[in-house]
């Protein structure tokens, strides 16, 4: 069951949304499918990655993806979408890019959860 947000966390992930790119689920699986470049990272906790992610999909938790995100993209032209359980991490997450140069810093609209709602493919590390 998804977690109940409270709505000052609502208003700040509205506020980001209004700064940042949004993506669907379906845009992002068209865009696989089609072998388009892109980088896709996965802003949820590292157990929740372990427990399962989308295939071709790296770990860059939220609370360390500003830390890190130079050191692996230091290209700050690179698209970088980005999703976590179902959209609000990854929004925040995409305008602290964007406010650090990273203009392609894209946010998955629906995330994990959408994208196992769709039955796509999924990689289990830890089944």
């Amino acid at each position: 069951m998804a977690k109940q947000h409270g709505p000052r966390f609502l208003e700040l992930v509205n506020a980001a949304r209004v700064q940042i790119k949004e993506c669907t689920v379906a845009d992002v699986k068209r865009r696989q499918d089609a072998g388009e470049s892109m980088q896709l990272i996965d802003c949820r906790e590292e157990s929740e990655y372990a427990r399962g992610h989308l295939p071709g999909a790296i770990h860059l938790g939220k609370g360390i993806i500003e830390r890190d995100v130079e050191e692996r993209f230091p290209d700050p032209q690179t698209e970088l979408v980005l999703y976590c359980g179902g959209g609000y991490r990854s929004a925040l997450a995409a305008e602290a890019l964007k406010r650090m140069g990273y203009e392609n810093a894209i946010s998955m609209d629906g995330g994990w959860r959408g994208w196992n709602d769709a039955k796509y493919p999924v990689v289990r590390d830890n089944p």
